[in-house]
Formats: structure tokens, sequence, C-alpha cells
């Protein structure tokens, strides 16, 4: 399962407002990638149940009442898209994340026609799945309890992880899809040194050909535009890697 990168020990936690763990229902064939998707939820506080076919599903969905599924496309004994209809005649408006496979665009296309919320594709960042997880269920207004509002905060830079916009003392400020994920993954890990090949797995997809300079590039391009605007936030520890944190 090395295709499937793990979470950050800052990631936050999410609740009802109640305080009561969210729950999710993840729906996959692939026994060990759903089990590893229920791990690192629970490690997030959720409670999950797995299921591995439509019938599992539908007999789960029954005596547990999802906040969320997360559903494979292609199952045994079903599909995806179908489940997905049942499960609402059950649990109206649940909202559901699709998994598909890698570059299977009809199937993105076709989840989301049929109403499907979101979608990521296989291989994929656990942490990125839990953080689309929440969103899902922040816009669904499902009455959840976050404490940091999905907004990272270093000093006077922002990043709401939510709406994906960066502001710095109150100035917006303008990033590339990759600049946004490379900063979410620095201020994830404040006063944390990172090294390049930690980021590059965490930012960059793991079939990526590159070398590590392209992280010396992108760590240019974001001190440009955040540095510039106040005291100097990312700070290179020779040797090692790249810390941000506020500033003096």
């Amino acid at each position: 399962m090395n295709d499937y990168k793990g979470l950050d020990q800052s990631s936050q936690k999410l609740s009802h407002a109640d305080g009561s763990a969210m729950r999710a229902l993840v729906v996959d064939d692939e026994e060990s990638l759903a089990d590893l998707v229920a791990m690192s939820l629970r490690y997030e506080g959720w409670d999950v149940k797995t299921a591995h076919s439509v019938t599992q599903a539908l007999s789960a969905a029954k005596s547990f009442s999802p906040d969320i599924a997360v559903l494979d496309i292609m199952l045994p004994d079903g599909d995806g898209l179908s489940l997905m209809k049942s499960l609402r005649g059950i649990h109206a408006g649940l909202p559901v994340l699709f998994l598909t496979a890698k570059d299977a665009v009809d199937d993105r296309v076709a989840g989301l026609t049929a109403g499907g919320d979101d979608y990521v594709t296989k291989p994929f960042s656990l942490e990125e799945l839990v953080a689309r997880l929440r969103g899902i269920l922040r816009r669904a207004g499902a009455g959840v309890k976050d404490d940091d509002h999905a907004e990272l905060r270093v000093g006077d830079l922002v990043l709401n992880e939510d709406s994906y916009e960066v502001s710095r003392g109150g100035i917006p400020i303008e990033l590339t899809s990759t600049e946004f994920e490379l900063l979410r993954y620095l201020m994830r890990n404040p006063k944390r040194v990172l090294s390049k090949a930690n980021i590059l797995d965490r930012v960059w997809d793991y079939d990526f050909g590159g070398k590590a300079s392209i992280v010396e590039i992108y760590i240019s391009y974001l001190r440009k535009k955040i540095d510039t605007l106040g005291t100097p936030l990312i700070h290179t520890v020779r040797g090692v890697g790249y810390i941000i944190k506020p500033g003096d």
C-alpha cells in the first residue's frame, strides 16, 4: 500500500456540534485499502464502518447512520453510482465521495453528474482524502464543530482549506495549485523541519519523475509571494530541509 500517503500528526479534528464522533461508511472491494482509509479516519476520531460489496454496504447502512460515505466506483456485485442512490434511499441527502481509478475520467464525470459530492483518484493521499471529507461535510452544513474553522495560521499568514484562499496581514495572495499544496503542507507542520524527500512524497505524486530541485524552485516561488509581505516565515535548514515558523 505504498501508493497511499499517510496523515500528518497535526491534522485537525472534526466532530458534531455536540462533540460526538463523525461517522463514515467506507466501501471498497480492496479490503486493505478500505482498512487503511478506516484506520486514518479513526485516527481523526471518526467512527467508521467498512464494507467490500454493495450487499455489505446496504446491510451496514441499516444499522449504522453515516454522516458521509466513501464509495469505490467499481464493486464486485454492482457499482458505486447505484449504491449511492440506494444509500440515499436509506439516509436522505447522504454526502458521497467517490474513489476512482487513475485516469478514469468518465467515472469521475458520471459520479459527479449522478450527484456525488467529490472524488479522489487512486492512488491518493490519505491526508487529502480526509481534507476533502471535512470540506464536504462543512459545505453540506452537517452541524459539525471544527475549532480551526478550516484555517491554518502561522503568524499573520492564513490559509483556508475550504475556500483555497491565502492571505498575509489581510493581503490576499494568489497561489497556483502546487504552491497551495506546498504551503498547506508546511503550515500543517509549523516549526517542524521537512526534508525535500518528505515534501516530494506529500506534495507531488509518487510517479513524479522530477528531481528534488523542484522543491527549491517552488519554495522560491512561495518566498516571493509571502516573505516579501513581512518578516520571512519560510526558512532553510542547510543540509536538512525547510521550516515555516512565525517571524521574530
